[in-house]
């Protein structure tokens, strides 16, 4: 099986327990779609869902409204078999499955104000949380819809190939009682399929292309603030352009943000694009050896990449300055329990990128487990870092120090509790 998505959950276990966190995991099978639940203090499996007979393509979690008096999260999952399957997501039971659909849903997002959730396929449907079809939009494409997320004003953005496609939805008032979704403006500026698509900050939402056009957009008025279109610029040489000839690495696989940054996953490497200078700050072209799937800031300017190569790789967004006064750190392998030092790290940065770049992306950090594609990946902050692979393995890493110190503290609570522990004035 292959991970083909990942999700996270807050649902009542997490109440129940203050050391388990929850992580959903979609396998994707071709033949049969199950996927489950792991607690990631132990790494045992908690529940496991049947449903879907292809390719899971999409998971999302709706949890409750506050004012409701039903506190069931719920867990939607989308399949290439043409359905949606709602699950509970306490007991892991089936509560509905809907197979209406007359293409594969790529993509779900929640809009937790009005209380309901769209599916994107060849037309977008708007759903509630009793699974009544509230509205739809007429065809809009055989390959369908391939992102979609909310801005204000109750939009939303859809990405349809090469287009973003601006959606309202009209909810029912005195005058009306039913739900609409209407069309208000097609952006036509990418020349090509349309890959990711993220909000950023409450001002702007970005969009990245097949062949590498990366696009910044204001949420209000959706015109353009910002363009990249030459990552093939930051490339040295004609022989390493050469190298690069597929298309795949140029294509924006996945976006990640800061609140200065966007982190862009370009093809084989990774790119920083400043969103008030409106340009690229730091670049590794070659992060990895084949394309970059899925990225994540961490806290303290870092990043983490994974990629088909089976690498999963922590990365530091380092000022030049600041990388020439200051020698690299070697102690996060160790904190992590796994890795290496890798010899790139400590390689001097080319003159002619330090007149372009302002910063430098520098590899502190290798975790090295899997062998074969890393799909995806969730960090959590307290619990550490899940990896899912094409290898069949599921990874929990956990931070070495972090771990130390608690088993550290778990001893002298037990020596405290038996009389054990005398402290020596």
């Amino acid at each position: 099986w292959n991970c083909s998505c990942v999700e996270r959950s807050d649902c009542s276990l997490l109440r129940h327990s203050p050391l388990l966190a929850l992580i959903w995991i979609a396998t994707g099978l071709t033949l049969s779609g199950p996927h489950f639940s792991v607690a990631l203090s132990t790494g045992e499996k908690l529940l496991e869902l049947s449903g879907h007979t292809q390719k899971i393509t999409a998971i999302i979690t709706f949890p409750p409204l506050e004012a409701c008096e039903e506190k069931n999260q719920l867990i939607l999952t989308a399949s290439a078999d043409k359905t949606v399957i709602v699950w509970d997501c306490d007991t892991g039971r089936q509560v509905r499955k809907v197979s209406c659909f007359h293409s594969t849903v790529k993509c779900l997002t929640i809009l937790q104000r009005l209380d309901v959730w769209l599916s994107g396929g060849s037309d977008l449907c708007v759903w509630n949380r009793r699974l009544d079809l509230l509205c739809k939009t007429s065809h809009l494409s055989d390959t369908g819809v391939s992102a979609l997320i909310e801005i204000p004003k109750n939009c939303v953005v859809a990405a349809v190939g090469k287009e973003l496609i601006i959606f309202k939805l009209v909810a029912p008032t005195e005058g009306s009682l039913e739900w609409n979704i209407l069309e208000v403006k097609r952006l036509l500026d990418h020349q090509d399929n349309i890959l990711s698509l993220v909000n950023v900050n409450d001002l702007s939402f970005v969009s990245g292309s097949h062949v590498g056009e990366l696009i910044v957009w204001d949420v209000s008025d959706w015109t353009v603030q910002a363009c990249e279109r030459n990552f093939w610029t930051q490339l040295d040489t004609q022989q390493e352009i050469k190298l690069c000839q597929k298309p795949n690495d140029i294509s924006i696989h996945h976006f990640t943000w800061d609140e200065e940054n966007v982190f862009a996953a370009v093809g084989r490497g990774l790119y920083v694009y400043n969103l008030q200078m409106k340009r690229v700050i730091a670049c590794q072209k070659t992060a990895h050896d084949s394309s970059v799937l899925h990225i994540a800031r961490l806290p303290n300017r870092q990043l983490i990449s994974c990629s088909e190569d089976g690498s999963v790789r922590i990365w530091e967004l380092r000022e030049k300055q600041q990388l020439a006064a200051e020698p690299l750190p070697t102690g996060f392998f160790n904190m992590w329990g796994f890795g290496r030092v890798n010899k790139q790290a400590s390689q001097p940065v080319k003159k002619q990128q330090e007149n372009t770049t302002p910063c430098s992306l520098e590899l502190i950090g290798d975790l090295i487990g899997h062998s074969s594609s890393v799909e995806m990946f969730l960090h959590f902050e307290d619990h550490g870092l899940v990896t899912c692979s094409a290898d069949h393995l599921i990874i929990l890493w956990k931070n070495g120090e972090r771990e130390s110190g608690l088993r550290s503290l778990k001893l002298f609570q037990k020596l405290e509790e038996n009389g054990d522990l005398y402290l020596t004035v």
